[in-house]
């Protein structure tokens, strides 16, 4: 069944009316020992493991599964059937799902030009979100979410799940509490050899018109090309911004957490030099990222994956590093060494320091893993919070500053010069061609949908 453009936006209005209760009587509706419905928009890699951790939890029901290609759609019905009693009703277009009263919050798992658009229209219509990373396919659309959330009293999570991870949540103590001294230096890496690169679809059917449509929504059309959508749509601009919107955002997302600090000026240089097989954005990005008080790089490599276990996230203070993973965590402890002692010299024996203090404590936490220590806490943190209406560990205010980061890395490397930022007016400071790739035009219908779903 569909719906005129009309209907669809009479529909919105009446979800806006209707989501506008207080945190007080949402408690009333859902207690504490309640279970909570929820419906999964799109199975696809990160999907089937968000399904499977949903699944797991004793207070929430699959209630319904939106996607677009057949075979997952179906894959996660049946899925979701073999572990509950009740099996989920399926949606090839997932504002039927919004359309349901029986559904309280959704899971957005959907290619990245799709994360802003769907938890806004979710919100308008009473639904708690909890939606994958990167957060926005462009600076602006992470206000429009959080105004979103405001005007219709959402809670949201964001899929940065090391936020719910125990080493992480340390780390940040460590760093916050001066561990290893004033943080000065923050290294960001992610390495891998994909040569020459991808050079098949992964997805063995093709999409009607009418889903590939689906899959495109605000993106600009295209033509149906099989090696553009299921999982290669990460190299194309239209529909993300590559790894550093992918990868980098995890990383500096802990930076961020633990520093509470917002960028002062970007510069990036990167390109797709190596690869010849699908896609457009870079194999090959290095950034430094300028904050107040110390320094980010970014360096990421597509063609090389180089030295392996050179740790992914790294900061260095004045009495040490930590070196932290999804595995564990480690604090390396520099050596109280005088400063004369380390001049050079040429022509007479150097002075040696026997037996230097260690500057600060050695710390080592190993023995994480992804799924049970960092995924599934953040699943259940994103269910408490719907019971108690208090913010999600990974909220849309501080995802939005992450956010900000990953692009202004990209339209630094884009441009190829210095991003100048104005973290209290949230603008990119004397460049009005970077400042317009703060934005996107969606494309019709969705650019009406936006706007009923924002009340404007």
């Amino acid at each position: 069944m569909t719906q005129s453009n009309n209907d669809r936006r009479s529909f919105l209005k009446s979800a806006v009316s209707a989501s506008l209760m207080t945190a007080a009587s949402y408690e009333n509706i859902l207690g504490a020992n309640d279970r909570v419905r929820v419906g999964c928009i799109g199975i696809g890699l990160i999907g089937k493991r968000h399904l499977l951790d949903f699944l797991s939890q004793p207070d929430c029901e699959i209630a319904a599964i939106s996607e677009v290609y057949e075979p997952r759609l179906t894959e996660g019905i049946e899925t979701a059937a073999e572990k509950q009693t009740a099996k989920p009703e399926g949606f090839k277009d997932f504002r039927r799902m919004l359309d349901s009263k029986n559904i309280d919050a959704v899971v957005v798992s959907t290619p990245d030009h799709w994360h802003a658009l769907m938890t806004i229209l979710a919100c308008a219509a009473g639904k708690d979100v909890y939606v994958e990373k990167p957060l926005t396919l462009f600076i602006d659309e992470g206000r429009w979410m959080i105004e979103a959330e405001k005007r219709h009293k959402r809670v949201v999570q964001v899929g940065t799940q090391q936020r719910s991870g125990k080493q992480y949540a340390e780390c940040v103590e460590l760093i916050r509490n001066q561990h290893i001294g004033e943080m000065r230096s923050a290294r960001l890496t992610s390495f891998r050899n994909i040569s020459p690169g991808f050079t098949k679809p992964v997805g063995t059917q093709s999409l009607s018109e009418s889903d590939w449509q689906m899959w495109l929504g605000p993106a600009p059309y295209k033509k149906f090309d099989p090696n553009r959508c299921i999982y290669h749509f990460r190299w194309f601009w239209d529909y993300s911004g590559g790894q550093t919107t992918n990868l980098m955002a995890h990383n500096i997302d802990i930076v961020q957490w633990a520093t509470g600090a917002k960028p002062k000026s970007v510069a990036a240089m990167g390109g797709r030099y190596s690869l010849t097989g699908l896609g457009e954005t870079p194999d090959v990005v290095e950034a430094i990222i300028e904050f107040p008080g110390f320094l980010t790089t970014w360096s990421c490599r597509e063609m090389s994956a180089g030295q392996p276990g050179a740790g992914s996230t790294s900061f260095f203070g004045t009495k040490g590093m930590l070196r932290i993973e999804r595995s564990g965590m480690e604090v390396i402890p520099d050596r109280m060494i005088p400063a004369e002692n380390m001049i050079p010299s040429f022509t007479a024996p150097r002075v040696v320091t026997q037996n230097p203090e260690p500057r600060t404590q050695a710390i080592k936490r190993e023995g994480f893993e992804q799924v049970r220590d960092q995924f599934v806490p953040h699943v259940r943190n994103f269910l408490d919070s719907i019971k108690s209406r208090q913010p999600t560990v990974s909220n849309l205010a501080s995802s939005q500053q992450t956010n900000i980061t990953t692009h202004l890395v990209n339209i630094a490397q884009k441009l190829k010069r210095t991003i100048n930022w104005d973290a209290d007016r949230e603008t990119i400071i004397g460049d009005k061609e970077a400042a317009r790739l703060m934005s996107k035009e969606y494309r019709a219908p969705w650019d009406k949908e936006l706007k009923a779903a924002l009340g404007k």
